[in-house]
């Protein structure tokens, strides 16, 4: 997904599922961060104070991503979440690891996770875990059928859609050449296919089967047992039975498919504003809201909390420590952060028998 669907999508289902429109705001910020925390390594304060973060992400064309470690510790945790052929645990998809890390929609890792997720509810950081884990769990169904690893498994081949402006790129047809040839991570070669809402597409995957996607299907669901996962969290409900709650209202539900569907612009940056007008003007059962998303720079979280201005640290830079950063969004959230990898990659996945990093 892309800012459309980790912000605007996930602040209508946390608001739906009960929550109050700063919780909201929290929970929508932190998932669009997760796609945007892209430094790494130690803060360091004038008053000899340090804070350690990790990054969630990686641009497309990082260095970092040839590195296999790195790829298990941001993709595979963040992005790709494995879904053990949809299996549960101790249920073996086979002898091949690449079959048991490849994303699937739902999974019961996916519900292990949600339930790593409750048992951190009462922590400072719960509202930025909760965005995380929404990340998390939207991509593992935008992200399905793919698998956060250099492997020939998410090559992409006879990609097509119904938009024909797409499909006509050449330069596009050259990247997905590319990446599927040389450089095949998560769904790289797939190129921004599986993150427009709107779209339906088709291509022959690495295992030379041939995929139909209907995104607008796909991205209902998601937000649909995104509200249901919210509203198990609002009440504790720490086995986070997803059927045993009801998922989007019908009336809200409605305006979301419409959106979804008739928001066709290939820039997730324009669907965002788009998505921004509509709560704005009303357009769900909770009323006329405002919001805002600020990645980098002035009014970001991370310029609140340590004065940073710019997008990219060199790691030599020395910040004026203020008592109200232990409880800065900023630094919550890369609380928050650590605590969801390590869950996943040393909690979760081993009961799966999958070892990533």
């Amino acid at each position: 997904m892309q800012i459309d669907g980790h912000h605007t999508m996930t602040y209508v289902a946390a608001r739906l599922a009960g929550y109050s429109k700063r919780q909201a705001n929290i929970i929508a910020y932190s998932a669009q961060y997760v796609d945007d925390a892209t430094n790494a390594g130690t803060i360091h304060f004038k008053n000899g104070a340090m804070y350690c973060r990790i990054a969630s992400a990686h641009k497309m064309l990082d260095y970092r991503n040839s590195d296999e470690l790195a790829n298990h510790q941001v993709w595979i945790p963040f992005h790709f979440l494995p879904g053990n052929g949809g299996l549960k645990a101790g249920e073996d998809v086979g002898d091949r690891f690449i079959r048991k890390i490849i994303c699937h929609p739902n999974s019961h890792v996916a519900k292990d996770m949600l339930r790593a997720c409750a048992l951190d509810l009462n922590k400072p950081y719960a509202l930025h875990r909760i965005g995380i884990t929404m990340h998390v769990y939207a991509d593992t169904y935008a992200h399905q059928g793919f698998a956060g690893v250099n492997h020939e498994v998410n090559e992409v081949k006879n990609l097509t859609s119904n938009n024909t402006d797409m499909d006509k790129g050449f330069l596009d047809k050259i990247a997905s050449f590319f990446l599927s040839e040389s450089f095949p991570l998560g769904h790289g070669a797939a190129l921004s296919y599986p993150d427009q809402p709107y779209l339906r597409w088709d291509y022959t995957n690495g295992l030379g089967e041939a995929v139909s996607r209907d995104n607008s299907e796909i991205f209902l669901s998601a937000i649909d047992m995104m509200c249901r996962a919210m509203k198990c969290f609002r009440t504790r409900d720490t086995s986070v039975d997803l059927d045993s709650v009801p998922g989007l209202p019908e009336g809200d539900k409605a305006k979301i498919q419409s959106l979804i569907t008739s928001v066709d612009d290939a820039s997730g940056d324009n669907r965002h504003e788009e998505w921004l007008e509509a709560i704005k003007n009303g357009a769900f059962s909770f009323g006329q809201e405002e919001i805002e998303y600020t990645p980098k720079g002035a009014g970001s979280w991370k310029h609140k909390a340590i004065g940073q201005l710019r997008a990219v640290d060199t790691g030599r830079e020395e910040f004026r420590y203020n008592k109200s950063f232990m409880k800065s969004n900023w630094k919550l959230f890369h609380d928050a952060l650590q605590g969801h990898r390590f869950d996943i990659l040393h909690d979760v996945l081993p009961k799966y028998g999958i070892c990533a990093a």
